[in-house]
């Protein structure tokens, strides 16, 4: 069955960024084992993801029938990127750790398609996701070593963040795929990469049989 994958990438190093090549690598098994796949990449960087305003926010806060023409256009970009994200069966983002958490890129997409009322809403016992039913797999980069048992492990402000911020919008069925201990040596990069690869594996193994 055809689907929809939105990769969301964020590194400054764009093509070149340890997080970019192993969430290439997985977007292409994905499509290898799942014929017919649409891919849509949304490459953040400061030029295309302007952080959130108080113009954009009031905008992006009118219903769109109740917008003049300039809401609409400040609006547009927001709009366009909680489309993606709606129309996306499965969501691969890569995310690098710069300073213990996420880029301020990859912050600012997420303030833009989170929007109550349209990707998740206010009820009595709490907010309610309404992006359900989707895949979301998170590739991260990381020049130390914070899962597990690390003693570093509570310095990590990316994996819980991005699990609490995802879940708002309903996105619950998350798997991460770190990318860590890339700054501990010269031999580090290969071995963080064949670890997140053999990760990789376990998460598809239809297409290590093809």
């Amino acid at each position: 069955m055809a689907s929809n994958l939105l990769l969301v990438s964020s590194s400054l190093f764009g093509d070149a960024s340890q997080s970019r090549t192993i969430a290439q690598d997985f977007v292409d098994r994905w499509i290898r084992t799942h014929p017919g796949t649409k891919l849509v990449h949304r490459a953040l960087s400061a030029d295309s993801i302007p952080h959130l305003t108080l113009a954009t926010f009031k905008a992006a806060s009118t219903p769109a029938d109740k917008r003049n023409a300039a809401e609409s256009e400040t609006a547009a970009l927001a709009d366009a990127l909680i489309e993606e994200l709606e129309a996306a069966d499965v969501i691969v983002i890569a995310a690098p750790m710069y300073n213990l958490s996420i880029p301020s890129t990859l912050k600012a997409w997420i303030d833009h398609v989170a929007r109550a009322g349209r990707t998740f809403r206010y009820t009595a016992s709490g907010p309610e996701g309404l992006l359900k039913g989707k895949k979301v797999f998170i590739v991260t980069g990381r020049g130390g070593v914070y899962s597990g048992e690390s003693p570093a492990r509570g310095l990590d402000f990316q994996e819980p963040y991005l699990r609490a911020a995802l879940g708002l919008l309903g996105l619950t069925d998350v798997a991460f795929i770190h990318v860590e201990g890339v700054a501990m040596g010269p031999d580090a990069p290969a071995a963080a990469h064949a670890r997140a690869r053999a990760t990789i594996d376990g998460l598809l193994p239809e297409a290590v049989a093809a």
